[in-house]
């Protein structure tokens, strides 16, 4: 059951993914065409909204990692002993 639920994590973190960079594209069509905006704040959030998603992306990701290697490495110790 706990293999279930890090699998569906693991699809949920994908899928989170995808929003937010579907939300930076979005933000930054948005920033493009707004009267008050520019090319320069489209600039401004697609950089700074790459960096955002990049930044989140891999801590979401390094710790599903971290969980995988310590689970391996509990299987290797338990099956040596």
């Amino acid at each position: 059951m706990r293999d279930f639920f890090i699998g569906l994590l693991d699809k949920l973190i994908a899928v989170l993914v995808i929003l937010m960079i579907v939300g930076v594209l979005v933000g930054t069509v948005v920033a493009a065409t707004s009267p008050m905006g520019g090319a320069l704040q489209a600039v401004g959030v697609l950089i700074g909204g790459g960096l955002y998603v990049i930044l989140m992306a891999g801590m979401m990701y390094l710790f599903l990692g971290i969980y995988h290697n310590t689970k391996r490495t509990a299987d290797i110790l338990e099956s040596r002993g």
